[in-house]
């Protein structure tokens, strides 16, 4: 029979329902029978004993809130009477000691990667076309037009089909209610005229000029990154000229970060060129000239230590800390102990986890600096009047998210428990294998932007509620929570972990399907929903104020 509610630590003193419950019902957890006094939705919890006002609320163990005034067993857990609650940390000199898991069901296991001269290995192989600065969206508009589209990466063609069919009707008298939406993705176009490419690829961004600076320099590293970044084959730039964001400081930036960069790199400079027209037919015609070079490099067996994987959720409920984060933590630690790479970042959602983290890094030095950029990102929250506990969105309250502890300790469950190998800033590169944490908000988009920044060649990305979020350069993977969830929204979900809530799997099985997966489509075998449907989402970081 399925367990009904669960208790996640043994220090918890509230229980976690795992399927809806009512009022006046008795649920029995470990002998002890607990009668409800409300209504408990599924993913919601309820405290188990007698509290009052002021009283420290533990989950994962740790401190998530304080009651704020007096509660009885049974009592739904809710923004009313909990507010947000973290315990303080520092750095302490502390022997971490890791247990790590079973590798011997992937122990000289490959990947079909693209290799690199500086020896990384990509999971795809794109093209990249990057403007320095907002002036040139329009520009890589149309150059999208005649390039992404006429050579089969668009995914477009059933809606242009149907409001083609809708115009047809309308002309023509029909009751045009009567004509369905498309349910059905073809896919992959069959006639690419380049097999080794997967795709090119457009940073439109809203940088470059204006603002301050810091903005623009911190853009250019990002950019830098990005043309770097090990699933990119070749770059065209596109510049207007007088932008705060150089050329220069885009090429000084990406020589600092690869001395040996060595892939097709275009620069066009429209102040420096004959018409607009000309420039854009150069571009077209040299990145084709570019993508028949880069469509001779094919996928090559490479160790599963190659592997580059960042963790993330979003669209979180009251599942994600029990089911598809400790499972993507199983995977990480699986890689970690493959001798691969794990990027976890999110930093506003690591608030309540601070001192766990702060225990398992292995350099003072990192741990401090982990410490300066929690401390300073929390101060910059609060000077702009909010702060990490306002992080919870409407839609993670409504499924049991009550404080940004409770989503923070939850969500720390993506990096599983391997040691902290380094601390790295936003846009600073992965250089150790092992766990990475990276400073990024949590904001979906611009975690995952900051993410492949550092060298993410896949993303695991669990979510509750369901949320589209793709990257342009690096496939973005989507691990659902929950039963519902999967199959309600079956066209952007990859993985579904609802087996873990049902009973039916352990997490241990669930993380070892999930590697599984990742091999997959590190090697071209599968290719995420995300990537399939062309969620290209692009938005650096301005170091202001985002949770």
């Amino acid at each position: 029979m399925k367990q009904l509610v669960l208790k996640v630590h043994p220090k918890d003193n509230v229980l976690v329902a795992l399927s809806d419950l009512k009022a006046g019902q008795t649920v029995v957890y470990q002998g002890i029978n607990y009668t409800l006094i409300d209504d408990i939705d599924a993913k919601h919890k309820f405290y188990i004993a007698d509290m009052n006002t002021g009283d420290e609320v533990f989950m994962y163990g740790t401190l998530v809130g304080k009651i704020q005034f007096p509660v009885r067993a049974g009592v739904r857990m809710t923004t009313d009477n909990l507010k947000h609650a973290a315990a303080p940390y520092e750095f302490r000199p502390y022997h971490y000691t890791w247990q790590a898991p079973d590798i011997s069901k992937f122990e000289g296991r490959t990947f079909n990667g693209y290799h690199r001269a500086d020896g990384k290995v990509g999971t795809a192989n794109y093209w990249l076309f990057i403007p320095t600065v907002f002036c040139e969206n329009r520009n890589l508009d149309v150059i999208r037009e005649a390039l992404h589209n006429e050579l089969g990466y668009a995914v477009t063609d059933k809606y242009k089909n149907y409001t083609q069919t809708l115009v047809e009707a309308f002309k023509n008298g029909v009751d045009i209610s009567s004509l369905n939406a498309p349910l059905s993705f073809e896919g992959i176009k069959a006639d690419r005229p380049f097999k080794n490419i997967d795709g090119i690829k457009f940073l439109n961004h809203q940088g470059g000029c204006g603002g301050i600076r810091q903005d623009a320099a911190v853009l250019s590293k990002l950019l830098a990154a990005y043309a770097d970044h090990p699933n990119v084959a070749g770059v065209t730039v596109l510049s207007l000229g007088c932008q705060n964001l150089q050329v220069q400081d885009f090429k000084t930036d990406l020589l600092e970060r690869n001395p040996s960069f060595d892939k097709p790199l275009y620069i066009f400079e429209q102040q420096q060129s004959q018409s607009e027209e000309n420039m854009i037919a150069l571009a077209i015609k040299k990145t084709f000239e570019g993508l028949v070079e880069a469509n001779k490099i094919e996928r090559q067996l490479a160790p599963l230590s190659k592997m580059n994987v960042g963790v993330k959720c979003g669209g979180s409920d009251g599942f994600s800390g029990i089911s598809a984060n400790p499972a993507v933590g199983y995977c990480s630690d699986l890689l970690v102990g493959l001798g691969a790479t794990v990027l976890l970042a999110e930093f506003p959602e690591l608030c309540g986890a601070e001192q766990d983290i702060i225990d398992r890094t292995i350099e003072e030095a990192d741990a401090r600096k982990f410490m300066q950029l929690m401390g300073a990102y929390s101060q910059a929250a609060e000077n702009a009047g909010s702060g990490f506990h306002m992080n919870p969105s409407p839609g993670n309250i409504k499924d049991g998210l009550i404080t940004d502890a409770i989503k923070s300790n939850g969500a720390a469950k993506k990096g599983g428990s391997s040691p902290v190998v380094a601390v790295l800033d936003y846009t600073e590169p992965s250089i150790k294998n092992g766990l990475n944490l990276v400073c990024t908000p949590g904001n979906d988009v611009e975690a995952t932007t900051g993410k492949a920044a550092s060298g993410a060649t896949l993303i695991l990305f669990t979510t509750g509620l369901g949320t589209p979020t793709g990257n342009p350069v690096c496939p973005v993977i989507k691990v659902a929570t929950n039963n519902e969830l999967a199959n309600r929204m079956s066209d952007i979900i990859d993985i579904n972990t609802g087996a873990v809530i049902e009973g039916e799997k352990t997490i241990e099985e669930m993380g070892e399907d999930i590697l599984e997966y990742c091999i997959k489509a590190a090697s071209g075998e599968v290719i995420p929903k995300s990537v399939l449907l062309n969620q290209d989402d692009f938005i650096p970081w301005k170091r202001g104020v985002s949770l």
